[in-house]
C-alpha cells in the first residue's frame, strides 16, 4: 500500500505540473485561434475576389503581424498618441464602450502589480448555503439601503478555466472571507479547475495586509 500511495502522490504531482504547463497553452491556443479565425474571415474574401484563390494560412501570419505591430507602436510617442486617441473615439461609441473599457479593465485587473485592484483572493457562500466560490476583490463600497449603510465588497467570481469571465456580486463584508494567498495562487487554483490547490486554505488574519508573494 505505502508503494501505491508513494506512486499516485508521484503522478499526482506530475499531474499538476503538466497541467500547470497545458492548460495556459491551451488557452492562450483557444484565443489565437479565434483571432486568426476572425482576421482570415475578413482577409479571404477579399483576396478571393481581388486573385479568384485563397491564401493559406494568411489569417494566422496577418495576426502575429498586427499584434506585433500593436506592440511596437505603443511603445513610442507617435504610437502611443495615436492609440490614445483611437481609444477615446472608442469609448465614446455607445455600444462599444462598455464591452471595451470592461474587458480592458478586467484584463488589467487581473495582469497589474498588486497594488491594483483584483488584489485580494477571497470566498464568498455561492451557489447556496454551504459551499464557497473562489473570488477576487474587485472594489470595496457602501451600500445605502433603508437608510442605513452596510461595508461591503465587490466581489468577481470567475469562471475556470477561463477566470477572465465569470460574475460580480456585491456582499456584505462580514460575508467575504479573505484568504492568505496571493492572486497568482488563485488564478492558478481556477485555471487547473482546483487542481493546484494549497492544501489549506487558511482565512487571512483581519489586520494583515493582501498577500504579495510571487508563485
Amino acid at each position: 500500500m505505502n508503494l501505491v500511495n508513494s506512486l499516485l502522490n508521484i503522478l499526482k504531482r506530475y499531474f499538476v505540473s503538466g497541467v500547470l504547463v497545458v492548460v495556459p497553452i491551451i488557452l492562450t491556443y483557444i484565443v489565437l485561434r479565434f483571432l486568426f479565425e476572425a482576421v482570415d474571415g475578413i482577409l479571404q474574401p477579399l483576396l478571393l475576389k481581388l486573385f479568384g484563390y485563397y491564401v493559406p494560412g494568411l489569417g494566422v501570419v496577418t495576426t502575429l503581424l498586427l499584434i506585433i505591430l500593436a506592440g511596437v507602436l505603443t511603445r513610442n510617442l507617435i504610437g502611443a498618441r495615436l492609440y490614445s486617441y483611437g481609444e477615446r473615439l472608442l469609448v465614446r461609441l455607445p455600444l462599444v464602450r462598455p464591452i471595451y473599457s470592461s474587458a480592458k479593465q478586467l484584463l488589467q485587473a487581473m495582469t497589474a502589480s498588486q497594488d491594483a485592484s483584483f488584489n485580494e483572493v477571497g470566498l464568498v457562500v455561492y451557489p447556496r448555503v454551504g459551499s464557497y466560490s473562489l473570488c477576487f476583490v474587485a472594489n470595496r463600497v457602501t451600500l445605502e439601503r433603508g437608510g442605513e449603510a452596510t461595508d461591503s465588497i465587490v466581489a468577481f467570481i470567475p469562471s475556470t478555466p477561463t477566470p477572465l469571465s465569470g460574475m460580480v456580486v456585491v456582499v456584505p463584508r462580514g460575508d467575504v472571507m479573505l484568504l492568505d494567498m496571493t492572486v497568482e495562487e488563485g488564478v492558478k487554483f481556477l485555471v487547473s479547475g482546483g487542481v493546484a490547490s494549497p492544501k489549506v486554505l487558511r482565512q487571512r488574519p483581519s489586520n494583515n495586509q493582501p498577500a504579495t508573494s510571487e508563485v
